[in-house]
């Protein structure tokens, strides 16, 4: 069985293994989404719950790992290859059980693999 990409880092995302991104800010392609509350990375299903603060009615996010684009150690952030609008839109994340049912990980994998592929930048 081969691993679903949505659910592991890009190698050209920056990511190194047992990298901490707890507090890193994660950006969107049209602005700032919030930043790392947790990372999930034993489960095979990596991902990051992102606290949105005030931006989305103060909620959390989940957001699987083979969105980031890239990783900025030094400036503490990450990039995603989604907007503002498609993060708000995805399936909501309401408790951390969530991270552990694969119903609701399926479902999450599944609206973000739907999403149309984004050209990333480099600066």
């Amino acid at each position: 069985m081969t691993t679903d990409r949505i659910w592991s880092y890009a190698p050209a995302s920056g990511y190194a293994e047992g990298l901490l991104l707890t507090g890193f800010t994660v950006a969107a392609s049209d602005g700032t989404i919030g930043h790392v509350d947790r990372q999930v990375d034993e489960s095979g299903m990596r991902h990051l719950i992102v606290d949105t603060g005030g931006w989305v009615f103060g909620r959390s996010v989940l957001i699987p790992v083979g969105l980031v684009t890239s990783i900025d150690p030094e400036a503490q952030e990450i990039k995603v290859a989604c907007t503002e609008d498609e993060v708000k839109a995805a399936p909501r994340f309401r408790t951390d059980r969530e991270t552990l049912d694969p119903g609701y990980l399926s479902g999450v994998g599944h609206y973000y693999r739907g999403l149309p592929p984004r050209r990333t930048t480099t600066s």
